[in-house]
């Protein structure tokens, strides 16, 4: 009768080689976490232009305002600060928000399923969807999460239309109904494939 094998027998040099690669991806995870800090001062830039244009600063309302509009400050410049435009500010900050939750579930997601285990089972702070992640768990929240993001930003846009024009208007709306039905054919096609296993016997 043979003998099973010894799973703690060290790996062959090649099997080995190609196995210990996935650590190539290590500085893509870390650079992903220096956008992240980018995204930290940049949410703070904004917000403090926003407190400040609240103060009368016309310096921080310029730089809000060139922020907001696609047309910039040119016929702007005796505009005053609406609740138009701080909700087209505080929406940018949501959208920076959402896409840092993005970077968070790439980074941690990505480094568990794909690198290398962080064995944070049991760890008060272990987020609650990382405890079953895996590639098709990931690939559909990360739809989930840039349809939000894209709901974000077709929300500033519909609420500053007239800056837009018509097509842009509706390029942004085939773009994020794109996006929709692109992660429902994601969501239809990971349940199929979960499903397939328990038919075979």
């Amino acid at each position: 009768m043979a003998s099973m094998e010894d799973p703690n027998r060290p790996l062959r040099p090649l099997p080995n080689l190609i196995f210990m690669s996935r650590w190539l991806q290590l500085p893509l995870y870390l650079g992903l976490i220096l956008a992240q800090g980018v995204y930290v001062v940049h949410f703070w830039v904004e917000l403090l232009h926003l407190i400040e244009a609240a103060m009368g600063s016309q310096t921080a309302l310029q730089a809000i305002l060139s922020a907001v509009t696609p047309t910039g400050t040119a016929q702007l410049a005796t505009a005053k600060l609406t609740e138009t435009i701080i909700m087209l500010v505080v929406l940018g900050l949501i959208d920076v928000v959402m896409i840092s939750n993005l970077l968070i579930m790439v980074i941690v997601g990505g480094y568990e399923t794909f690198v290398s285990r962080m064995n944070l089972e049991g760890h008060p702070d272990q987020p609650e969807w990382l405890s079953h992640v895996n590639a098709s768990v990931l690939k559909v929240k990360l739809a989930t999460a840039i349809i939000g993001i894209s709901s974000i930003h077709l929300l500033r846009t519909f609420i500053n239309a007239e800056a837009y024009s018509e097509k842009a208007l509706i390029a942004q709306t085939v773009i994020h109904f794109t996006f929709l039905l692109s992660a429902m054919a994601i969501a239809m096609t990971d349940r199929i494939l979960a499903g397939v296993p328990s038919s075979k016997h």
